[in-house]
Order: structure tokens, then sequence, then C-alpha cells
């Protein structure tokens, strides 16, 4: 049986984020307390001055730098059964945790936890668009707790593209192999993990309610990376794990117009 003492939230802070001390206050007013902790590759000031605010440990990562090493770095700094990674720039519900723990202790040898989400654009909190309505689609059959065991129904899930948020994964250390994530892409580190971990024996528990919201920004790093067309290359790359190259390249070009939705106006 799971409980709040076998959890810690991993905020990964990166540069200076306008959104860091939201997202603390969102683990902070969690229904359920666990343990909070920060990593980051770029120290400064301000994640110093909040990381003493709130009384948070903050945990620097000098050596190798990247998406994944950052990832894996602050992933071994929570000596617990239970880690969520925290993104800077997204907030929690407050019930998010007791949520995971609930349907996490419900599960057969559970790898991971995730739920649905909204996203957070301009400050306000958009609960259904296209992209949204057809990442819901695909994690429908997991609603079915004996098909989250299914190693073809996941990697059929997972053949059509990336619906987990990466955000709202609750990893269950002891029953994954270390380390999580592989360093080789910029943005389908999380796609490439779920589907190393789509492969071993247990559960992806699927948690059908909006428990966190990931903002869209000009400066986030998907952003960013969709806008110096790396996604596409990536996107492509992860195709070919399930599909013959052509047609690979034919569901890659239905991802670009997915792409969309995360793109802000000029």
């Amino acid at each position: 049986m799971y409980t709040a003492k076998d959890h810690t939230f991993v905020l990964c802070a990166y540069q200076e984020s306008e959104y860091l001390e939201n997202c603390i206050q969102s683990l902070q007013n969690q229904t359920v307390a666990s343990k909070i902790i920060m990593s980051t590759s770029t120290p400064n000031r301000s994640i110093d001055a909040l990381c003493q605010r709130y009384g948070i440990p903050l945990y620097l990562n000098t050596g190798e730098k990247g998406i994944a090493q950052d990832w894996n770095f602050g992933y071994l700094q929570a000596k617990s059964a239970l880690i969520t990674l925290a993104h800077q720039d997204d907030q929690y519900e407050p019930n998010y945790l007791e949520e995971m723990l609930r349907h996490l202790n419900q599960a057969s040898h559970p790898l991971i936890a995730f739920s649905d989400y909204a996203e957070l654009r301009d400050g306000q909190r958009v609960d259904k668009n296209r992209l949204l309505q057809i990442k819901r689609w695909m994690l429908f059959p997991l609603r079915k707790r004996v098909l989250q065991k299914s190693v073809w129904v996941r990697r059929r899930i997972l053949s059509l593209g990336c619906p987990i948020c990466c955000p709202s994964v609750t990893f269950v250390a002891d029953h994954l192999p270390a380390p999580v994530f592989t360093p080789h892409f910029k943005s389908d580190v999380d796609w490439q993990a779920w589907e190393r971990l789509s492969r071993e024996k247990g559960s992806f528990v699927y948690v059908p309610k909006v428990l966190m919201e990931h903002r869209i920004h000009r400066e986030s790093a998907t952003t960013q990376i969709i806008g110096d067309s790396l996604r596409g290359q990536e996107d492509y790359e992860m195709l070919c794990k399930f599909w013959p190259s052509w047609a690979a390249r034919i569901i890659e070009r239905f991802y670009k117009q997915g792409e969309k939705s995360n793109q802000l106006p000029g």
C-alpha cells in the first residue's frame, strides 16, 4: 500500500521561469503532502531564492547536461518508491497525488501512473482542443484496468504518437529500469522512454481525470523545438520503431498538423 510518505515531487528547474513559484505552490497545496525537492543544471539567484523561501532542498547537476540527463539526475535524487518529475511551467490540481495513490494501490504491478491534463494558454485553462481530444481517444483503452497490463495495447497506442503527458507521470521506481530516460532526443525524450517501458511486464495506470495543466508559451522547450523543426525528425525516428519507414513517413505527415496546436500566433 503506497502512501504520501513513499512519494517525492522532483521539480526540474531550468534558467529563470516566471511560473516556477506557481508550480511550487501547486505542489505544496496537495491534499496529501509529500516530499518536494528541486534539481537544476542552471543555478541562479531566482531558483536559490525560491528554494530558501519555500524550504525546498536544491540539487545541482554539475555533470552532463541535456533534457534526458537533467531528468535522470533529478530522478536519482529522490530516494522514494514513487517519483513525479514536475516541470517548472506547469501546475498541479490539489488532488493530483491523492488520485495517483488511489489508482496505484488498485493496480497490478504498476510501472507508471499518469493522468489526463489540460493546457494553460495566456493564463487561461483550455480543457478541450483537437490535440487534447485525440490524445484522450488514444488513451481510451487504458480506462480498462485489464488492458493496462497489455504490452500489445500499450504499443499500439504509442505507435500512433505520444498521448502521455510527461509531467503528469508518477514513476514506480522499484519496478523500472534505470536510467529511465535515454540521451538522444530533445523533443521526444518522454516518448522514447514510454516506448521502452511499454515492453516491461506491469501496468500503465491511466487516471482519466484532468489533474494538472501543461503551459504552452513561447519560451517553453516544446514550442522552441517545434519552431526549429526538430520535432518532425524525431517523430519520424520514433514511428520507425513501430512501422516500416514508408508508413512512418505517412503518419509523421499527419503529426505535423498536430504540432500546430503547440504553435502560438506571431
